[in-house]
């Protein structure tokens, strides 16, 4: 399939500007990094507790953070997901790195519990120090035991029958609605209600990471890159020829700094599904390069007359509609999981979407034209160019 008959676009022609362009956007990016607001590292690598509540009324961000401050928990990044002001994704960060990982984990444990507290209306604390149980935030085992005294034999069945409504609904608004959707008996609605009650808020997650295991993630994270990067080098080096492992590794460094400065100044934040965004971004635009390559070291066979330049420019033309084929597609892909995927593989979506238009760009635009300032600096001989 070819959506270019017979392409001749001088490509080569803006090589300078391309250069110049990709140093401006990599440079605001590091300042960014290292002077501005920095990478926003999710829990897998900061360490801290992460908390999904869905309230049962509607409340503002405003006032969620107003809340979240009287515990003395002012610097909790809270993230509303959708558009009721029901559902908050609440981030607090562990600030110690001294402590023991035990220690780390209980501390962010307790970070956990302080913040579905702050977010508890007065009515809910006097219930609890009543002794009632919060029906919207009781696990499977404390719900058993509360149902076990009336109903022994039936008490799991029911317990697994009200959590599984409260994760379809994310919150039990009354007994009667539980009664109506769930099928279940009048007998048990009253002993729910004997010993429980319907809190203003239910934690739909909860998870918590110590530091030092956010920073061995990182280190892993990094090294999985910079070793990536080392054996395409070698691969590509053996395949070809050093000067293309280069060229191809220098445009997937290009690559990763263009995408980390984006997340920096967008402020999104890097977990562990961006990091296997990354790898992928490293993979695809490392396909696309080499099938440039591949072209080039056949037209230099073929093409022996021609300056290096121009057989540069011919090759991406002749893989030009391969390449807008192939990454037209990927891209209305991502897009797609982006618009419609949901929270959950929003930032993966969104590494992908900026990975492949740079992974497109740098194919054409930074490794063709650093192999050509690699053969002009160092003139090989005739014996490269086989």
């Amino acid at each position: 399939m070819q959506i270019f008959k017979k392409p001749d676009f001088n490509f080569m022609k803006y090589k300078l500007f391309a250069f110049s362009l990709s140093a401006i956007i990599i440079i605001v990016g590091i300042v960014s990094i290292t002077k501005g607001k920095g990478l926003n590292y999710g829990i897998d690598f900061a360490g801290g507790s992460l908390v999904r509540v869905f309230l049962k009324y509607e409340i503002p961000i405003d006032e969620v953070r107003k809340s979240l401050s009287r515990a003395g928990l002012e610097k909790s990044r809270i993230q509303e997901i959708g558009t009721s002001e029901r559902e908050y994704l609440i981030r607090s960060l562990q600030t110690s790195e001294e402590s023991q990982e035990e220690e780390e984990i209980e501390a962010h444990e307790i970070i956990g519990n302080k913040v579905i507290d702050a977010l508890r209306l007065q009515e809910d604390r006097v219930a609890l120090e009543k002794g009632f149980k919060d029906l919207n935030t009781i696990d499977e085992k404390e719900l058993i035991l509360i149902l076990e005294t009336s109903f022994p034999e039936e008490a799991t069945g029911i317990a697994q029958n009200i959590l599984s409504f409260r994760i379809s609904e994310g919150i039990i608004q009354d007994y009667a609605q539980l009664q109506r959707e769930t099928g279940i008996g009048q007998e048990i609605i009253n002993t729910l209600e004997e010993r429980t009650f319907l809190g203003s808020l239910a934690v739909l997650s909860k998870e918590s990471v110590g530091p030092q295991v956010g920073h061995d993630l990182r280190r892993k994270a990094t090294q999985a890159i910079v070793w990536a990067l080392i054996g395409m080098l070698i691969y590509i080096g053996i395949r070809f020829k050093f000067a293309y492992g280069v060229a191809a590794i220098l445009t997937l460094a290009h690559d990763v700094l263009i995408t980390l400065g984006i997340f920096s100044l967008t402020n999104r934040e890097i977990n562990l599904p961006v990091i296997a965004a990354m790898l992928t971004i490293v993979g695809y635009s490392l396909n696309d390069t080499i099938v440039i390559f591949d072209r080039v070291r056949d037209n230099l066979r073929i093409l022996r007359k021609r300056d290096f330049e121009g057989i540069l420019d011919t090759s991406i033309n002749q893989t030009l509609s391969r390449t807008v084929i192939t990454s037209g597609t990927t891209f209305l892909t991502v897009l797609a999981l982006y618009l419609f995927g949901g929270e959950v593989i929003n930032d993966f979506a969104f590494t992908m979407i900026i990975g492949v238009i740079t992974g497109t760009y740098s194919s054409i635009y930074q490794s063709c034209p650093l192999l050509y300032f690699w053969n002009k600096i160092f003139k090989p001989k005739k014996g490269m160019r086989k």
